[in-house]
């Protein structure tokens, strides 16, 4: 993970500061990371990543879940708090008790387009599934410039208990091999975008796994790229730690083959192999 060690040592060095909701922080706009995939998992080791969580809530997105016990249920509490956030329970598209509304795999699963029906002249929705499409073109080999799942939209940003900050992915063939670029809008360094990259590259696995691909190389890209004034302390320890081999295999259940399979996936079903890293670092979140 050096990539990210060193992005971050940019954003240090070239970042300017500014204020906004969540506070002060320093930003560089524009940032790009490569991760071969056949190098090792790209899971960081100058810190321990929570590797159930970014199963649990990748499983989530997967089942386009909406509601933040569906998360807690998979394993991760990570949702609890935009769930319980002052700003979405006075929303009046939030319906409580844990609803998120139409974040990010609702979007991937359930994109609504409104469709206006002739014969009564009143609205419907039409709903697309993006993933079972991007699926679909993996499994019979289609490499389309368009095989793209995208979380953000924009008729719906105020249906969200947060609006996706890693909002769109593109899938590449090369071959036999499955090549992945994601963007991310917002990029919290220091604690979301381990996540996220490690997010991805088990989303590259699956979608292998499922269409029977190789991992090639992961693109990260990001927009807003910032570490938040009350990270320095925190980052500053893990930038002197030394970075440790990466993981070399990520291990999934080969009884799922199907997306239907990988709807019903628990964390259980995945395995890091071969993880080495250094204790964990507290980062403040930031909802």
């Amino acid at each position: 993970m050096k990539q990210y060690l060193d992005a971050c040592r940019t954003i240090l060095e070239e970042g300017y500061h500014k204020e906004n909701r969540n506070g002060g922080s320093i930003a560089v706009h524009g940032m790009m990371m490569k991760f071969n995939l056949q190098d090792g998992f790209p899971a960081v080791t100058t810190k321990k990543l929570n590797f159930k969580a970014v199963v649990a809530e990748l499983l989530g997105f997967i089942r386009g879940a909406h509601n933040a016990k569906v998360f807690r249920a998979l394993g991760t509490r990570i949702w609890d708090a935009n769930a319980e956030s002052d700003y979405w329970l006075a929303n009046p598209n939030c319906n409580g008790d844990g609803d998120l509304g139409r974040i990010y795999g609702v979007q991937w699963r359930d994109w609504l387009t409104p469709v206006l029906t002739r014969d009564s002249g009143r609205i419907g929705a039409h709903s697309t599934d993006q993933l079972a499409i991007m699926v679909d073109k993996l499994i019979n080999r289609i490499d389309d410039r368009r095989n793209i799942v995208t979380a953000w939209n924009p008729g719906e940003l105020d249906q969200m208990a947060l609006p996706p900050c890693h909002l769109l992915s593109q899938c590449h063939l090369r071959g036999e091999t499955l090549d992945l670029t994601m963007y991310q809008r917002s990029c919290d360094f220091a604690l979301g975008v381990p996540f996220n990259i490690a997010s991805y590259a088990l989303l590259m696995h699956i979608l292998c796994q499922i269409a029977g691909l190789a991992p090639g190389v992961l693109t990260w890209v990001g927009g807003d790229c910032h570490i938040y004034d009350n990270q320095m302390e925190q980052l500053s320890l893990q930038l002197g730690r030394k970075p440790l081999k990466l993981p070399g295999l990520i291990a999934i259940n080969p009884g799922l083959r199907t997306l239907s399979d990988f709807e019903c996936a628990v964390t259980d079903d995945f395995a890091l192999i071969g993880y080495e890293h250094h204790p964990h670092i507290a980062y403040e979140f930031s909802v």
